[in-house]
């Protein structure tokens, strides 16, 4: 009699969970960017963006406070304008990308902080080392876009980080390359 009751509970839980409807949201990457900026000897700011990247963003809520951000670069898409400090940036030096090819990020928890914004917590990975971090999101809105009739959201993240953290560029002191990191996230979402 339990055994069948058990099977019956089972049943039931799974017949409950498959009506959850999980929507995917893809970058639209025509919209979208992935930057970084430092201080470069305490008085310049030198910014960089990555041109290989993906984000897809999963939610069951239409405010997004359940949804689960992943997030992945390749290191070799570096862009900073100049080609030497980008081979420099691939090189063992600072990312090493040959060893080290991609950045993730997938987030852990999500909280309402306001209206149209988020914080979202989760997990970097770069250089072979995992570290919890922290991003502001603006939740920028949802319009149908006129061009394919599709859904489209906007949201803009920001966050720093230390590479010391991570152990990029430990060989050039903060004097020479802040050790903060900015990061800004900005794209459109299809789904």
């Amino acid at each position: 009699m339990k055994k069948s009751y058990y099977y019956f509970l089972l049943t039931l839980f799974i017949a409950a969970t498959s009506f959850i409807v999980v929507d995917t949201w893809k970058v639209d990457k025509a919209h979208a960017e992935v930057v970084f900026e430092v201080t470069h000897l305490g008085i310049s700011e030198v910014s960089g963006h990555f041109k290989d990247f993906d984000i897809e963003i999963q939610t069951n809520k239409e405010d997004f406070t359940d949804a689960v951000f992943k997030f992945s670069a390749k290191v070799a898409s570096i862009d900073t304008r100049v080609k030497m400090r980008d081979d420099h940036l691939k090189s063992p030096d600072f990312f090493d990308a040959e060893k080290y090819p991609s950045i993730d990020f997938v987030s852990t928890a999500v909280k309402k902080k306001g209206k149209d914004e988020l914080e979202v917590t989760g997990n970097l990975t770069m250089h072979g080392i995992t570290k919890e971090v922290k991003l502001e999101v603006k939740y920028n809105g949802m319009v149908e876009n006129a061009m394919n009739k599709k859904m489209t959201a906007g949201f803009k993240a920001d966050g720093k980080i230390k590479r010391s953290d991570f152990n990029i560029g430990a060989k050039f002191p903060p004097p020479m390359i802040s050790d903060e990191v900015e990061i800004e996230i900005n794209g459109e979402f299809t789904r």
